[in-house]
């Protein structure tokens, strides 16, 4: 009986050993997934910048990827989003983190759109009502979700969803209506973008050789904010927008899905996109203006275009002496689209040029 008692005694020290060990085990592992997960996001990586410039514009610079400074406005650590200063002493801050203008120096084109719907009285409805990003971008838009992706626009990137928020009965906002004859029209061939974004902001023409020279953005683009793309993006028409650069005076131009943060709590009337201006043009065979340069001044067009590239037209600058130069238009661009964005097919082109009265 002793013996057994003794072996009974041996066994549950061994068992709790081996808990006690596997707990240790287990919470190691815990902490290494947990650390993986911001090393693998985009805010660490910059894999996006990356994955665009060696695709593309790289082809005109040769420039390797690591000697530009894009990769600066990437970050290491959590100190960038969470450290506050107090009394001279760091501490680590949440609220700091989700604060709007954390989030606008390194996304400065956001920061620019903003600044122009203030100016236009056409302020993003969901800023008026006083969201901040981390109200739609959730900690796995920040800090990555153990995947590493490629780009924002790969699949499952970004977890920001329109529906997130309007639909269920959860739902935080105005409610989607299936029923509602837009909505109804239009099913799962559109998304929310395409007809919920007023506009795509343009950093236009950024003149690489200024970048390259001061290490900063400033002065070597031209802002704007005009028309919006319709792209073909993850099986539905989105909001698109084109990024131009120009380097030792070649010009560059990628198309590219993307939400401009400018949303209209009303979607745009029809004729807005079917039979406007630039669906005319393209039925008459003629190419859109994108934008054009005259007497020291951009001139951009206006409202809802197709991605049609070989029916839109862009005049590229160069920079010379602090000024703005036309390069001649026998100087044709690189032209890249393939980066998730797909230009419109004439089956989608056809149905644009329906009429409304």
């Amino acid at each position: 009986m002793a013996g057994y008692r003794k072996v009974h005694f041996l066994i549950i020290i061994i068992g709790g050993l081996f808990i006690f060990l596997t707990a240790i085990k287990v919470q190691k592992i815990s902490s290494e997934e947990i650390e993986s997960f911001y090393k693998q996001s985009l805010h660490f990586t910059g894999a996006g910048q990356r994955y665009w410039y060696e695709r593309g514009f790289k082809q005109i610079t040769k420039l390797p990827y690591e000697s530009l400074g894009c990769k600066n406005c990437h970050y290491t650590t959590c100190d960038r989003c969470h450290m506050k200063s107090k009394d001279k002493d760091a501490t680590f801050s949440v609220n700091k983190a989700k604060k709007t203008e954390t989030c606008m120096p390194c996304h400065g084109r956001e920061a620019v759109s903003s600044k122009f719907d203030h100016e236009q009285n056409a302020i993003d409805v969901h800023e008026k009502a006083g969201m901040v990003c981390t109200d739609c971008h959730l900690g796995q838009d920040m800090h990555g979700d153990g995947i590493k992706y490629t780009s924002q626009r790969e699949l499952g990137a970004v977890k920001a969803d329109c529906l997130r928020c309007h639909s269920g009965k959860e739902a935080k906002g105005t409610i989607y209506v299936a029923d509602l004859p837009s909505h109804k029209q239009h099913g799962e061939k559109l998304d929310c973008t395409a007809c919920h974004v007023r506009a795509a902001m343009n950093c236009y023409n950024c003149h690489f050789d200024t970048v390259l020279k001061t290490g900063s953005r400033k002065d070597a683009f031209i802002p704007y904010k005009s028309w919006l793309l319709l792209v073909n993006y993850k099986g539905k028409v989105t909001a698109g927008n084109a990024q131009t650069l120009v380097y030792k005076g070649k010009p560059y131009i990628v198309y590219v899905p993307y939400l401009t943060h400018s949303i209209m709590a009303k979607g745009r009337r029809c004729e807005n996109c079917h039979n406007n201006e630039a669906i005319k043009k393209i039925k008459r065979g003629e190419s859109i203006p994108m934008v054009t340069f005259e007497d020291g001044k951009l001139i951009t067009w206006k409202g809802v275009v197709p991605l049609v590239p070989d029916k839109l037209e862009w005049t590229f600058l160069d920079k010379k002496e602090g000024k703005w130069v036309p390069i001649s238009s026998e100087k044709k661009p690189l032209v890249q689209f393939s980066l998730y964005a797909e230009p419109l097919t004439p089956q989608q082109l056809r149905k644009l040029y329906m009429g409304f009265k």
